[in-house]
């Protein structure tokens, strides 16, 4: 997997290079719009072999147009990066959990902390849709804790054992274009 530690680098030096006017040009107008918060939200979540590091994303609200696209498109996503670039996460990977979830795996569950979180993964192709498939719950929390947490884990595991560097570009590309795939002999 070194290969895919340097690919990850590359890219992220390359992205943020290349897109610098773009992550300027965004955290001008959230500021506009959030006059006294920074551009920047900036979280805890758990990373390879638990650790717990700082995630940065551009600050979005839901009720916001200019931020709900940013969403929609993943680009508030773009400041992880710097995530990237500084070794705890990757292009392609499990999502990093708030403290609380991942760094409560037991047992053969907890293998997939093997691997650096990513922007996106297989799971998160699954779950792109996530946050609406948990507003027609009863219960959200219940539904995330006994359906969908439990199977992001069986599809980031799936990950680790069957990882390729063609996998991750198609990954890459199948979210980058918002379209699905066949993964693991299900389209997600």
């Amino acid at each position: 997997m070194f290969f895919k530690f340097l690919f990850d680098r590359l890219a992220a030096f390359f992205g943020l290079l290349l897109t610098w006017p773009l992550l300027l040009v965004i955290g001008l107008k959230i500021k506009s719009i959030y006059p006294g918060e920074t551009a920047l939200f900036r979280q805890e979540r758990v990373g390879r072999h638990g650790k717990v590091f700082v995630i940065y994303k551009f600050r979005t609200m839901p009720v916001v147009p200019f931020t709900e696209r940013l969403r929609k498109y993943k680009l508030d996503e773009l400041p992880q990066l710097w995530n990237i670039l500084k070794g705890e996460m990757s292009l392609v990977g499990p999502r990093p959990d708030v403290p609380g979830y991942a760094d409560q795996l037991e047992g053969d569950d907890r293998e997939m902390l093997e691997l650096r979180p990513g922007i996106t993964g297989p799971a998160s192709l699954k779950y792109r849709d996530e946050e609406e498939l948990l507003a027609r719950q009863e219960n959200p929390l219940q539904y995330n804790d006994e359906v969908i947490f439990p199977d992001k884990v069986r599809i980031n595991r799936y990950y680790l054992h069957h990882w390729s560097f063609w996998t991750d570009l198609r990954i890459i590309w199948a979210t980058v274009l918002g379209k699905r795939i066949l993964y693991g002999g299900e389209v997600i």
